[in-house]
């Protein structure tokens, strides 16, 4: 746990979170704690907020959502956090959810698919793009993608977690094949402990489908890109909801068998994205990453972890109290300037307008980190407004 600030413990203003700082998810969640103790070290250094300082208060969840409720009623019963955060992603936010509404809290989410929809609760809130309809915004983009290839794909083949944001990612995948009318030859769900994915590959080769769609987590993802290369798996576009490809530590693992895969992304330093207050935040996580042996690129949670907690400090600062309910209200209505540009909530507390970026990795050479600094390397192909490149297809294993 730390503890940030000098005053008294109870002129301190605590904001709690549960963190995957062992486990699978662990690469994600140190990179947000670098991220938001950057923050709270900011506001510290300005007087702290409503003059109080800051105190962070977090456990590690391990990446295991089993150990999620404990850690939020401890928070909530025990450390009396006057504001809370949630875990990264799907599965670390829905075992928190009926806790945190039951204390009628606040809740600023660090990237979760959808998490809201059997909620529905008034006072959440999601810091990823993903739109007022965060089922479809996911996936919308790789099948258009696959739509405008020449000639047009007739069949999918789709392989996901069997876990929250795994089987949420997939549901929108057939969506988005029935929309299209595509053809879905290879539909499969993989338990979490599987290690060798040689066999799923060659089903899905076996299938010989148009393009592929992974929602992947990244220990999975790295284990499929691997299986792919070893296969020799061609097709006319392999790629999607796979997580880990934004990593530092899994593009330097990977190298150039990502050459060609086509991914999401919520940040690339392309010349079409255009955030004015990020360079100055990724300077600073850089320095602090760097010292801490951390995901020294910081281009997909640090920037949101951030922002999420910008909102939180605006908000705080508006509404002038820690009332739940009147920051709920304040966060519904207002605009907010963050280190990812302008953030407005819809009333499912996901974003108005969706951002996710599809981008296909090309030009990579070796482990090196620095590469993935420059232009070209992911260029955005979707959506239209921020593209810088165009789909290169058909999909051969690390070739590109």
């Amino acid at each position: 746990m730390l503890v940030t600030g000098s005053a008294h413990a109870q002129d301190k203003l605590k904001i709690g979170f549960g963190l995957g700082l062992t486990g699978p998810l662990a690469a994600n969640g140190k990179a947000a704690l670098i991220s938001m103790q950057i923050w709270a070290e900011e506001v510290n250094a300005r007087g702290g907020l409503l003059g109080r300082p800051i105190e962070l208060v977090y456990y590690d969840d391990q990446g295991a959502p089993a150990n999620v409720p404990g850690i939020y009623a401890k928070l909530l019963d025990v450390d009396k956090v006057d504001l809370v955060v949630s875990g990264y992603g799907t599965n670390m936010i829905t075992p928190a959810m009926p806790l945190v509404m039951q204390k009628g809290m606040t809740f600023m989410s660090l990237i979760g698919l959808n998490a809201n929809e059997r909620f529905n609760y008034d006072r959440y809130f999601q810091i990823a793009p993903l739109g007022e309809d965060p089922a479809d915004a996911f996936t919308r983009g790789y099948f258009d993608l696959a739509a405008g290839m020449n000639p047009k794909p007739k069949t999918v083949a789709m392989l996901g977690a069997d876990a929250e944001f795994g089987q949420l990612a997939l549901e929108g995948a057939r969506r988005q094949a029935k929309r299209l009318g595509f053809k879905i030859v290879f539909d499969r769900a993989y338990p979490p402990s599987t290690v060798d994915f040689s066999p799923l590959v060659r089903a899905i080769k076996a299938t010989n489908p148009d393009f592929v769609f992974l929602a992947s987590y990244p220990i999975d993802t790295v284990g499929i890109i691997r299986a792919v290369n070893e296969q020799g798996l061609t097709t006319g576009m392999f790629g999607g909801g796979m997580i880990g490809p934004q990593f530092a530590a899994v593009r330097a693992q990977l190298g150039p068998l990502l050459n060609g895969v086509v991914g999401y992304e919520l940040y690339v330093p392309e010349p079409s994205i255009d955030f004015p207050l990020i360079t100055e935040f990724l300077n600073k996580y850089t320095t602090r990453a760097t010292q801490e042996k951390i995901d020294q690129l910081g281009f997909y949670l640090p920037p949101y972890a951030y922002a999420a907690m910008q909102v939180l400090e605006q908000s705080v600062k508006a509404v002038g109290s820690l009332d739940q309910a009147k920051l709920a209200q304040h966060m519904h209505s207002t605009t907010f300037d963050t280190a990812v540009g302008k953030i407005k909530f819809a009333k499912n507390g996901e974003w108005e307008k969706d951002r996710i970026l599809y981008v296909q990795y090309r030009g990579i050479d070796g482990s090196g980190i620095d590469q993935w600094r420059q232009p070209g390397r992911a260029p955005v192909l979707w959506p239209q407004t921020l593209k810088s490149g165009d789909l290169k297809y058909p999909y051969v294993s690390g070739k590109m």
